[in-house]
């Protein structure tokens, strides 16, 4: 699954990082962004489930 794009990290966090202290993305990041998606998504469609409705909400995450 590609929910995380390695650019749009490397965008936000210079937009982020006022100081400019960080200078690269580790690949690993991207990686680790995208499990963490994913596990929020299948914990909100649980809840979405748990609710019986078809619909996936801001408040199921």
């Amino acid at each position: 699954m590609a929910l995380i794009v390695k650019s749009n990290i490397k965008k936000v966090v210079k937009e982020l990082d006022k100081e400019n202290s960080v200078s690269s993305i580790a690949e690993e990041v991207g990686i680790a962004m995208e499990r963490r998606v994913e596990e929020m998504l299948i914990k909100a469609i649980e809840r979405a489930k748990a609710n019986n409705r078809r619909t996936l909400q801001a408040r199921d995450l």
